[in-house]
């Protein structure tokens, strides 16, 4: 029986260079997608699958993420003294318990393998998820996010998990490509990996996209690993290496995957989670006809 995963990763020491000049000042992290912080949104998605330990692996500049995890006196005595009972219950739903989060420092942009490399003192030697907190998620016709359905094909396969989606032939060369080993339906064997292939190269067009759930070995991996692509420690790198040991699982999310790294996706994000929001969605749908209209 596979050890249950309560601790999860998420990598938050980036720039934000592709959304410039908006986060010269703040963690793209913390732009909004209607009223909740990108992370947030992802950190609610960990939750929501049963992950009790959060780690966040920050840079410099970001204390305002840990400030967003933590206590607000002067705002919830606000709240308080002001009757807003529903807004104050909101922030309290929204706290993490005492101990659940942890920050530590990426002192360098050495990539995303080296982030979660920096975490490993904290994971321990048990299995954790990766959540890239760019890249956020509302649930498809199985009802769940992402993370949640990698957890369920863990509990299935035990393991290694990527969860993986489809994208159009002509833009695997953007993305980590796998390979389908043996395949049963929602989950699959993943037989190789490569990080993006040349054009007309690639094994498939099932693309790595952002939710992982890997056992503890993989930090020996990426302590003694050398430099990838662009010069960082790349994860995708580590994971082949651990796939000669140990075996790795594809999940086909059936939901929506929206990537706030970037300014259209940005958008699109905050369209597509509006439009989930009973107290939005009806007036914002009347609105986006308006617009429509005119294009």
């Amino acid at each position: 029986m596979s050890q249950r995963v309560r601790k999860a990763i998420f990598p938050v020491a980036g720039l934000g260079t592709r959304v410039l000049p908006a986060t010269k000042a703040i963690p793209k992290e913390m732009l909004t997608v209607v009223d909740r912080p990108v992370l947030q949104h992802a950190v609610d998605e960990a939750r929501e699958a049963g992950i009790e330990h959060f780690v966040f692996v920050t840079g410099r500049n970001k204390a305002v993420i840990e400030d967003h995890f933590d206590m607000s006196y002067e705002l919830e005595d606000t709240l308080q003294k002001r009757g807003k009972t529903k807004e104050y219950a909101a922030l309290m739903a929204d706290l993490p318990k005492a101990g659940a989060t942890s920050f530590t420092r990426q002192q360098a942009p050495l990539g995303l393998g080296h982030a979660v490399w920096c975490a490993r003192d904290i994971i321990g030697d048990e299995p954790f998820a990766v959540i890239l907190p760019d890249m956020i998620t509302l649930p498809g016709a199985r009802k769940s996010r992402c993370i949640a359905q990698c957890l369920e094909a863990y509990e299935q396969h035990g393991g290694n998990i990527i969860a993986v989606e489809e994208v159009p032939e002509d833009e695997t060369h953007l993305y980590g490509v796998v390979s389908v080993k043996q395949d049963f339906g929602a989950t699959f064997e993943i037989g190789g990996m490569v990080e993006k292939p040349a054009k007309g190269t690639a094994p498939s067009n099932l693309i790595i996209s952002g939710r992982y759930v890997l056992e503890p070995q993989i930090f020996g991996i990426l302590e003694s690993l050398e430099k990838g692509a662009g010069g960082e420690i790349q994860l995708t790198d580590g994971m082949k290496k651990l796939a000669d040991m140990q075996k790795f699982f594809g999940v086909r999310f059936d939901g929506r995957t929206c990537d706030t790294g970037s300014k259209l996706g940005f958008l699109l994000a905050n369209v597509h989670f509006a439009l989930e929001r009973e107290d939005i969605a009806p007036a914002f749908k009347a609105e986006l006809k308006k617009i429509a209209a005119k294009l």
